[in-house]
């Protein structure tokens, strides 16, 4: 029986719950302890006094979701779990819960939870960083999102995603609706596969390879399903992912314990410095907003690149401690990403047009000064007219370069603005 088609986001379906399942901010909701606690998008977590829950109406709640589900849930079967596109549903019965039967209710919207500003103004990274893997996606790097649960790592990706070219297969593999590739990103080709009791994430890749795929996302690295990916990006497909760690360099370890005796430890190693190319270490901390309440700031704590050459393997500290520590990167990286004709990785397209027309202009006008020097014959409009001209080759060259990029000259971003 298809959940997807029985739980009804409604307010005769979810009672009291049912007004915060249908707010937007609102982004968890937890009830424990006769106490619903209400996590919004700003990451603040506070006591939902408003909201009263009876043991009658709790009783009847997780009754319909057990019938609607068809699992049992009972001593013998402590735990239930439901879902709806946009919904996780987690039960624990009060024989294995000592503060009596609780509810998670998690929300995964069809939106992207992070914006550029904000991500900027609310600390969450700088402006370097942010740019630094947006040129990593436009370069179609391999790009590994790590942190502890609840820390948005999924949300990071997903904003990260919408920088893949329209043109390029995007598959996205996940056992809970959480990327919404599609919805978020409309017109874009894409393929969105769910896991099942029949489609494992391992087969799920193999059938993803035989899609046409330019790009693969999987929810979460938790198993023996890392050869597989690893096999799918020697292929040359591209992808992203999430796993759970505290420490970038801990990935390759991590990766390896996973895919157990499948394949020799040092061949997988190998291949995880080949073909995964970036890691990024999302944080959260508690701070006290300014209404009292308590949030959790979310921020990128550590980027890292992965290299092999002549058989050393190494990692490549670029951030840490939410710290730019160099804008040295390795020149594996910055080859890669000259191919895709970016020249500046800390720096948008448009920073870097306009950088080198400015660099351009000085010395045009610079040479043309040498040259009045040389002949003081040259009149007042001579000088005005070898201005223009100068001004006209460098609006010819920088119009060049943006055909090259496939852009022009006032062009708005699809993405953030002008």
């Amino acid at each position: 029986m298809d959940m997807l088609k029985k739980i009804e986001e409604s307010e005769e379906y979810f009672g009291p719950f049912y007004q915060y399942v249908a707010d937007d901010e609102i982004t968890d909701i937890d009830y424990s302890n006769q106490m619903v606690w209400l996590t919004d998008r700003r990451n603040r977590r506070y006591l939902c006094k408003e909201c009263s829950c009876s043991k009658e109406f709790l009783e009847q709640f997780v009754k319909r979701v057990s019938n609607t589900v068809s699992k049992p849930f009972h001593k013998q079967h402590p735990i239930l779990e439901a879902e709806t596109n946009t919904l996780r549903i987690t039960i624990v019965h009060e024989s294995v819960s000592i503060c009596g039967c609780t509810v998670s209710i998690r929300k995964s919207l069809p939106i992207l939870a992070l914006t550029e500003q904000d991500m900027i103004e609310q600390g969450y990274c700088t402006k370097e960083m942010l740019v630094l893997l947006k040129n990593c996606v436009k370069t179609k790097m391999n790009l590994v999102f790590c942190g502890e649960p609840g820390v948005g790592k999924t949300e990071c990706a997903k904003f990260f995603s919408q920088f893949i070219s329209d043109h390029e297969r995007v598959i996205t593999i996940e056992d809970n609706p959480e990327w919404h590739y599609g919805q978020i990103n409309p017109g874009k080709d894409c393929v969105e596969l769910r896991l099942n009791s029949i489609l494992d994430y391992s087969q799920a890749i193999k059938t993803s390879l035989r899609l046409n795929p330019k790009w693969m996302m999987l929810s979460e690295i938790r198993s023996s399903e890392i050869v597989k990916l690893l096999e799918g990006f020697s292929t040359g497909v591209r992808g992203m992912t999430t796993l759970h760690t505290d420490d970038v360099r801990k990935l390759p370890d991590r990766m390896v314990n996973m895919a157990g005796q499948i394949r020799s430890e040092g061949r997988l190693e190998n291949d995880i410095y080949n073909f995964i190319d970036a890691a990024v270490l999302i944080r959260k901390k508690d701070v006290l907003a300014e209404d009292g309440r308590h949030m959790s700031m979310r921020y990128i704590d550590q980027i890292c690149f992965y290299t092999r050459k002549e058989k050393r393997n190494e990692i490549h500290m670029i951030v840490e401690d939410g710290q730019l520590l160099t804008q040295s990167l390795p020149d594996e990286v910055l080859h890669k990403m000259r191919l895709c004709n970016i020249l500046q990785p800390f720096e948008e397209e448009k920073e870097m047009l306009v950088h080198m027309n400015v660099k351009l202009y000085e010395q045009k006008q610079k040479d043309t000064i040498d040259m009045f020097e040389l002949c003081e014959t040259v009149s007042e409009d001579q000088q005005k007219e070898k201005m223009k001209e100068i001004m006209s080759e460098i609006g010819w060259k920088m119009n060049q370069a943006l055909s090259d990029r496939r852009t022009y000259v006032g062009q708005k971003s699809l993405i953030g603005g002008a």
